[in-house]
């Protein structure tokens, strides 16, 4: 039996390879908007970010969402972003 290949993603933080699964989506649509993707299926560019708060800390602090998406980030990305990584290691 054929085993499945795992789509493997890199974290803009950290710079590690991981499973998809394991990272949240952060998308960029064709307007301009960038967002956090939960689904994993919103249209647009995307990039990849562990699901810890050191990784969210590194890439802000080395502007690697900026880097990625080619735009300024919003204070608001990064803040939904901490309150979901918050919220899931609390679990």
């Amino acid at each position: 039996m054929k085993q499945k290949k795992i789509p493997m993603r890199m974290c803009v933080g950290c710079q590690e390879m991981k499973p998809k699964k394991e990272l949240t989506r952060i998308v960029r649509n064709n307007e301009g908007m960038v967002s956090v993707d939960f689904t994993g299926k919103k249209p647009g560019r995307g990039a990849y970010i562990c699901k810890s708060v050191l990784c969210m800390d590194k890439a802000r602090k080395g502007k690697k969402l900026e880097k990625a998406f080619e735009t300024s980030i919003s204070e608001e990305i990064y803040d939904i972003l901490k309150q979901q990584l918050e919220g899931e290691n609390d679990q």
